[in-house]
């Protein structure tokens, strides 16, 4: 047990030492490219005219900034891969399917479903604490700041943003899997062994607020964010956890064999990043198959699930 334990530190300080130096590295060579490629102050200016556009009505500019411009990004990337899972085309997106066999296509009975779901999920789940996350972030006094934050401050809010999520998503989703919460709660959203992208919200009420809403929305609260940085992080959550969800390992983006290997064995991968995983050892299942090995960005066009193909199954 000591040994396990001393592993699990050495490489979360390797994850962590390694996660530092890039960022480091990240934030020195980003901010000379905004500072001396882009035009100079466009971003705070482009900020100061949409400020004044909207005539600094602060709730305005929240409701357009955590709300709708993630919505749009949500609904806008998920529409590109209904139109996959409805059609099957363009096979650019289909032929890299993890799960082969499944949602080809999907069922449009529960498509539908799913659909009403995510949608009501986000009018009657997530505005309400929108609403609730306004008068918090309006005591902070800096959230509707004329001044922008520095890309390097932003930065650094996205890296805590990230950690933050991490810890409250692996150990509520862990909860949710619990028996009792299991039949009552997290059952709705498993009813999908092979995800697609928009079923990343599609959850009972109570989970859509408690795993997927809060641990979002905790990190920008606690650092007293402002709006520009809240509606980047909405946006990037949401894209992400779809691609999570998407059912397909596209090539140059982050790798979705995480999740959907949960999906599939329930028991197993209930992080986001992996690391609580590795040490609690709730991936261990994973890390001794296929999936493990194609557990990484597609730098080609070659489908993984042609290059590192599932072993024949013994009757075959």
């Amino acid at each position: 047990q000591g040994e396990k334990l001393w592993d699990a530190l050495k490489i979360s300080a390797y994850v962590f030492s390694t996660g530092l130096l890039m960022f480091t590295a990240l934030v020195n060579s980003v901010s000379w490219f905004m500072q001396k490629i882009t035009l100079g102050n466009f971003w705070q200016t482009a900020w100061l005219e949409f400020y004044n556009h909207m005539e600094g009505d602060e709730w305005a500019i929240f409701l357009f900034g955590a709300a709708l411009v993630p919505a749009l990004a949500f609904w806008g990337f998920n529409g590109i891969l209904l139109v996959a899972d409805i059609t099957g085309k363009p096979t650019f997106i289909t032929r890299y399917r993890i799960q082969l066999g499944k949602n080809d296509p999907v069922d449009t009975k529960k498509l539908w479903k799913a659909i009403y779901t995510a949608l009501g999920n986000q009018f009657f789940v997530s505005f309400p604490m929108l609403v609730a996350m306004f008068y918090v972030m309006k005591s902070w006094g800096n959230t509707f700041s004329k001044e922008l934050p520095t890309f390097q401050w932003f930065l650094v809010e996205l890296s805590i943003f990230t950690v933050v999520e991490e810890i409250l998503f692996y150990y509520t989703h862990r909860l949710a899997h619990h028996p009792v919460l299991y039949k009552y709660i997290h059952k709705k959203h498993h009813e999908w062994t092979a995800p697609i992208g928009v079923v990343s919200i599609y959850a009972h009420p109570i989970e859509h607020i408690v795993s997927n809403s809060l641990p979002v929305m905790t990190g920008p609260m606690i650092m007293g964010s402002h709006i520009v940085s809240i509606s980047a992080w909405f946006s990037i959550a949401l894209i992400t956890t779809s691609i999570s969800h998407c059912g397909y390992h596209l090539p140059f983006l982050p790798s979705p064999e995480f999740h959907d290997f949960h999906h599939l064995k329930f028991n197993q991968c209930y992080g986001v990043l992996g690391v609580l995983d590795f040490l609690h050892g709730t991936d261990r299942v994973f890390r001794q198959t296929k999936a493990f090995e194609r557990h990484k960005v597609l730098l080609g066009f070659t489908p993984l699930s042609e290059s590192i193909p599932e072993p024949p199954k013994k009757d075959e």
